[in-house]
């Protein structure tokens, strides 16, 4: 397969996957980090320690790794022709709107962690341990779909 990214599409491919990681690694880790920051709210010194570190988490891992992963993934899925209505491509266009709703779990996520940098949100710790299996489900569906591609 060579696209119009002819030979390169393999190092495209590579590096989507590697920045796929990076992401996912940043939003495995993220709701733990608001786990800790909620039960130090009692301590301020150490709730500014977690708000720093969820801060450089943020813009050092996810935010670039999610630019990265949607411009690298959308240059893949126009290589293989689903800008130009490529049959065959439903497996993609599932896949697609996982990232979507990941892409807005990390909306979420992000936003959750600023309002609780405010000490405006508060949600239990058991409620945030689960939202952190959301990551997993979703990931574990788009390798399937991507790599099985069953439709």
């Amino acid at each position: 397969m060579t696209g119009f990214l002819g030979n390169a599409w393999l190092w495209v491919k590579a590096a989507h996957v590697i920045f796929v990681i990076f992401w996912m690694a940043g939003l495995f880790i993220l709701p733990r980090y608001l786990v800790h920051h909620q039960e130090a709210l009692g301590d301020a010194a150490q709730a500014r320690a977690w708000a720093e570190r969820e801060g450089k988490l943020r813009r050092i891992i996810l935010t670039p790794s999610l630019i990265i992963v949607w411009v690298l993934g959308l240059a893949l899925s126009a290589n293989l022709g689903l800008f130009e209505g490529g049959a065959g491509l439903g497996w993609l266009h599932a896949k697609l709107l996982l990232v979507l709703l990941l892409s807005g779990y990390h909306g979420w996520a992000v936003g959750y962690a600023r309002k609780l940098a405010s000490g405006n949100a508060r949600l239990t710790a058991k409620q945030l341990r689960l939202a952190n299996e959301i990551p997993a489900i979703f990931v574990a569906l788009i390798v399937i779909l991507a790599v099985v591609r069953p439709f």
